[in-house]
């Protein structure tokens, strides 16, 4: 399915509701489940740290580190599902991605709260590409001066959603708690890392 854009000013979205088909989503949903190597990162919150409310891997190619909350990941080697994967993300994108973090909701408890991914090693203007499996889970954003601009969206399993130009300098997300029962969900950040350590890609 073809990305459309979505109305965000100071911004760039682009989504498709069903990008994968259903067959082909829950496979990938199966396998990852199998194949990443979740582990509960450590996130620091107002000084003091403390588990995150999610499992979480960070993984990508030789090189591709990534510091959040004051913590450094290095990247965990590409499961054998997202090989193929990968390529079709670039060619939606645009973008030669080069890791891609791995985020597991086991409940509607987990979630994550506010920020905006602009990391310096994301560069000035990243473009995101975010694929959710599973439970649909509503995303929000808000504006980063003025809170009271918002906006929100429904991310069903096999949903690709692009954040890119100036979204994340002027809006924060995230991923609320929701006290209604919802599947599990399964969510894919691709980033490109800028750095020129890299080796070239085969």
């Amino acid at each position: 399915m073809r990305l459309e854009s979505l109305p965000l000013a100071d911004g760039e979205l682009q989504f498709a509701p069903s990008w994968l088909e259903a067959p082909e989503a829950d496979a990938l949903l199966v396998a990852l489940r199998g194949q990443i190597a979740w582990e509960t990162h450590r996130i620091r919150i107002f000084g003091r740290e403390h588990d995150s409310p999610r499992l979480s891997c960070w993984i990508g190619d030789a090189g591709a580190s990534y510091v959040y909350s004051r913590v450094r990941f290095e990247p965990r080697p590409w499961p054998p599902a997202l090989a193929l994967l990968r390529a079709r993300i670039d060619h939606a994108s645009g973008v030669a991605m080069n890791s891609v973090l791995a985020n597991l909701y086991r409940s509607g408890q987990d979630a994550m709260g506010w920020h905006s991914d602009d990391e310096p090693e994301l560069g000035a203007r990243p473009v995101i590409a975010s694929l959710s499996l599973g439970g649909t889970r509503r995303f929000r954003f808000r504006h980063r001066r003025d809170h009271s601009k918002t906006f929100a969206i429904e991310l069903p399993h096999g949903s690709l959603l692009l954040m890119s130009g100036d979204t994340q300098a002027n809006w924060q997300h995230a991923l609320p708690r929701t006290a209604r029962p919802v599947a599990p969900r399964l969510n894919l950040t691709f980033r490109r890392i800028q750095t020129d350590s890299l080796p070239p890609r085969p």
